[in-house]
């Protein structure tokens, strides 16, 4: 096993304000949940590819999304460092240093559970979680090769905050690559069910807001990324998001064969879930896009 280059040790997350203590919470209670989602921990949706995965099983799915995210950072057989930026339990850097022995690989969140579930999940790879924030880690500037964020950065409202502190800690002709949902336009031009079932989404899975895609290009390139690229990719998502009410209804049922009462984060993760299928059903407004910038 190869010597993690950069410090271990987690450090303090800093910015203690409401909204951040709110998604610690959140997934301090509610990551044992994603195991119905995904055994490997896959916090994300998946990516459908023909004659590569089963519509019917979804962790081929979750998988092919890792796999897409990894040739596009240029990190799925090469020797580098890669950074998760909102890495959850590592699910997509396990897949990452399973698949590549000669990869190294960081992630990064603010809840202490994750870090610690994630770095047992880890032992015997060649990557470490820090609790830290993303939008202020303690890696070292240009130290990375890749970084990705996989449904991660709509925590922080997609702000430009994030987008900068990728940049930073990326060597030159590093690559970011973003995984998520976005609007097509604004919040205020969405249609009176768009805007509730918006407003839901947020409320219960603790999102800031979602960053419209033009904003987010723009953004990104004013940060100082030399080329964005920009995938709709929503079709090849959409089978995965078809999972979702039938793992809403399999986790309840096991909920109340099992006795156990939902906890309040359970049910909010619930929740969010169902509205983001309804949110994706609003073709027009949302969207599921992959983003690789080039530093």
């Amino acid at each position: 096993m190869h010597t993690i280059p950069l410090q271990q040790t987690a450090k303090t997350v800093s910015n203690t304000s409401k909204p951040v203590t709110d998604i610690i919470e959140f997934y301090n209670e509610a990551t044992t949940d994603y195991q119905f989602w995904s055994k490997s921990y896959n916090m994300h949706f998946g990516f459908f590819k023909w004659f590569t995965t089963n519509p019917f099983k979804r962790d081929t799915m979750l998988n092919e999304m890792n796999r897409q995210v990894l040739k596009r950072v240029g990190l799925l057989k090469e020797r580098g460092l890669l950074a998760d930026l909102g890495c959850g339990v590592g699910g997509t850097m396990r897949y990452a240093l399973t698949n590549n022995k000669k990869l190294t690989s960081i992630g990064i969140t603010l809840s202490k559970f994750q870090m610690e579930q994630g770095n047992r999940f880890l032992k015997h790879l060649n990557g470490v979680i820090l609790c830290e924030n993303y939008d202020h880690t303690s890696l070292a500037n240009s130290s990375c090769d890749g970084a990705i964020a996989m449904e991660s950065f709509c925590h922080g409202g997609h702000h430009r905050n994030s987008f900068a502190e990728a940049y930073r800690i990326l060597k030159p002709c590093g690559r970011l690559v973003i995984g998520d949902a976005f609007l097509k336009t604004t919040p205020e031009a969405l249609c009176p069910g768009g805007k509730y079932f918006y407003k839901n989404l947020c409320t219960h899975w603790n999102l800031s807001r979602l960053g419209s895609i033009a904003e987010v290009t723009e953004e990104l390139k004013k940060v100082g990324f030399s080329k964005v690229k920009v995938e709709h990719i929503s079709f090849n998502v959409a089978p995965s998001v078809l999972h979702v009410p039938f793992a809403i209804f399999g986790f309840a049922l096991k909920n109340l064969f099992n006795k156990e009462s939902l906890k309040k984060e359970s049910l909010h993760n619930l929740k969010g879930s169902f509205y983001a299928l309804l949110c994706g059903l609003q073709l027009k407004s949302f969207g599921y896009y992959l983003i690789t910038c080039i530093k």
